[in-house]
């Protein structure tokens, strides 16, 4: 009665009557094993389909990083440098010079440090001239 009156009515009626608690909750978990599932697809696609339309790329990144995280908890982790690759193929053509200047590099990026480059690259563009030097004689 006590695991009855902390559900859902919706979900109450879905569940067929049970002798024991145990074979309650297990007959509930049953019932929510198919929409983890789809649930799962959806952010799959939502990561992989996912587009920097401006705002704040650390927000963006951020995002992304926690969708990820989600996919972990459902038994479906990602490596990160699989996940750094998506947040460059979410960015816009602005950032094209930037993608191939890491892909020349070695090291490897993780997050934090993929991060703290966008925003420095953002702001580069931002700026007048692209963060170029101009003097006028």
């Amino acid at each position: 009665m006590i695991i009855k009156s902390s559900i859902s009515n919706n979900i109450k009626g879905a569940i067929p009557e049970c002798a024991t608690a145990s074979e309650y909750l297990e007959r509930v978990k049953s019932q929510f094993t198919g929409s983890s599932k789809a649930y799962a697809a959806t952010l799959t696609e939502q990561l992989v389909t996912k587009r920097y339309t401006g705002g704040s790329i650390r927000e963006h990144i951020l995002e992304m990083s926690h969708m990820a995280n989600k996919l972990k908890t459902m038994n479906m982790p990602l490596p990160e440098p699989f996940i750094v690759q998506l947040v460059f193929k979410s960015l816009p053509k602005d950032f094209v010079t930037f993608h191939v200047n890491y892909n020349a590099q070695t090291e490897e990026w993780n997050l934090e440090k993929l991060i703290a480059m966008c925003v420095q690259e953002e702001d580069r563009l931002k700026t007048p001239n692209g963060g170029q030097l101009v003097f006028n004689v």
